[in-house]
């Protein structure tokens, strides 16, 4: 594909966001985007590790997503969020755009949106227990699971 119109509406001023998940993940057959509250709301607050912007709080988290990178702010349709997603190299199959939406890339769109609905819940829960003394699954629940169902971790 040359990214040339052929035919219909313009796409999205997010199409070089999309592109790159294509590029970088060989496997994605559906990328999706949304502004979901919840995770857009913990993208805003400060994050101990941007490269595991989302706390492993559950297995279907872990599952469904493998680490979420946090992604600086870019304005909406700026090109340079696309290099920023190749820069992954396609370590991650969601991101989050801080002060933005969550991305997300599934070998199929039914997939990409469990994924991504897993990806706010899991941030719903984020936000529910900030500040309080939460049992996230420890390093050996996680290789446990990431060895179990075979997920993209490190």
């Amino acid at each position: 594909a040359t990214g040339r119109l052929v035919s219909g509406d313009p796409p999205t001023k997010e199409m070089p966001l999309h592109a790159a998940f294509y590029d970088s993940r060989s496997q994605a057959g559906a990328i999706v985007h949304l502004h979901a509250t919840h995770s857009v709301a913990l993208s805003i607050l400060p994050v101990d590790d941007a490269a595991n912007f989302l706390p492993p709080l559950t297995a279907y988290s872990v599952m469904r997503l493998g680490k979420v990178a946090l992604l600086p702010y870019f304005r909406p349709g700026d090109s340079a969020v696309a290099n920023a997603i190749k820069g992954l190299a396609g370590k991650h199959s969601a991101v989050m755009l801080a002060n933005h939406g969550p991305v997300v890339a599934g070998k199929g769109l039914e997939a990409a949106v469990y994924a991504i609905e897993e990806l706010e819940e899991t941030a719903r829960l984020a936000l529910l227990l900030r500040g309080l003394p939460a049992r996230g699954l420890d390093d050996a629940q996680i290789r446990d699971v990431v060895t179990h169902f075979d997920v993209e971790w490190d």
